[in-house]
């Protein structure tokens, strides 16, 4: 299997995921938006977004988490939860991706995005947006003043971290 991977955070993931379990895959860096490549990609993944696990029989899966939950199983690791805890783990999933993701990709696309690609200066405003968003998503309360994460975020790592601990 050979993993087609990124710079960015959800092929980081599928990577982080494939070294963990220790997944017997090559990796590959892989550009499919750059000038001239989308053909080489579009067959694995019509989107042209990566990560992207090229199989053994020649067809692809993508999307870190289903990545991730594939090479657990073929690992035999119990990395990607089974039976009665896999609902937990999918519903910290789907959390994660709809409340901290989203708002993440925010402050990460003024951050990273734009300086590397030239795309003009970092707007404080929508930097200031996706903060807020992490902190209506993080504590379903009100927006957050930017003087309270500090305290806010180290409390929900202890809930967090409590959480974790009784699923296991």
């Amino acid at each position: 299997m050979k993993l087609l991977y990124s710079r960015n955070p959800n092929p980081r993931l599928a990577v982080a995921a494939a070294r963990q379990v220790r997944a017997p895959v090559t990796f590959e860096f892989a550009a499919p938006l750059a000038p001239g490549q989308a053909e080489r990609y579009r067959r694995l993944n019509p989107a042209l977004r990566v990560p992207i696990l090229v199989l053994d029989y020649g067809s692809s899966l993508w999307e870190a988490d289903a990545i991730a939950c594939l090479l657990s199983r073929e690992a035999g690791s119990s990395f990607w939860r089974w039976g009665a805890a896999e609902p937990g783990m999918i519903q910290w999933i789907s959390w994660g991706k709809e409340n901290f993701v989203r708002a993440c990709d925010t402050v990460q696309f003024q951050y990273v995005t734009t300086q590397r690609y030239g795309l003009g200066p970092v707007d404080p405003v929508e930097v200031a947006n996706g903060l807020a968003e992490m902190g209506s998503g993080l504590f379903s309360g009100p927006r957050l003043a930017l003087s309270e994460w500090p305290r806010l975020v180290q409390r929900r790592r202890d809930q967090v971290r409590e959480r974790i601990f009784d699923l296991l």
